[in-house]
């Protein structure tokens, strides 16, 4: 069950990075633009985190999805960040409580507390577009 969700969180933080640095190319605040690249590189990030864990855990790496289809709409691609943020935010914490090594603590933990940041960020640019 642990490697199933860790495989789905893979693909996710995956399509997230490149989802993330499609709407930072249609914000045009820079304060938002930086808000969305703090969250692509964390996404990176994640993923990096991730597939290394998924390595340890089953001696193999997770092949990459297709990449998302790109943002074109800034506020309906914020909303759908935030919507995907908030629901990652509960999965990690059901992942962090079923950890199968200890060596996953750390990359949950850190991944779950940027989620939270990150919802904060796209609930900030939502609230300022509506």
């Amino acid at each position: 069950m642990f490697v199933s969700k860790l495989k789905q969180a893979i693909q996710d933080e995956y399509k997230a990075y490149f989802f993330y640095k499609s709407l930072h190319d249609q914000l045009k605040e820079p304060m938002w633009k930086d808000f969305v690249r703090h969250a692509y590189e964390d996404e990176k990030s994640h993923y990096e985190m991730f597939q290394q864990l998924h390595y340890m855990l089953t001696g193999s790496f997770v092949p990459n999805p297709k990449r998302p289809v790109p943002c074109y709409d800034a506020k309906q691609c914020v909303q759908k960040a935030l919507v995907d943020e908030l629901e990652d935010i509960e999965t990690y914490k059901e992942m962090l409580l079923t950890i199968p090594i200890e060596e996953a603590y750390n990359p949950l933990f850190i991944a779950l507390h940027d989620e939270m940041e990150h919802a904060i960020r796209m609930s900030t640019i939502y609230n300022a577009l509506s």
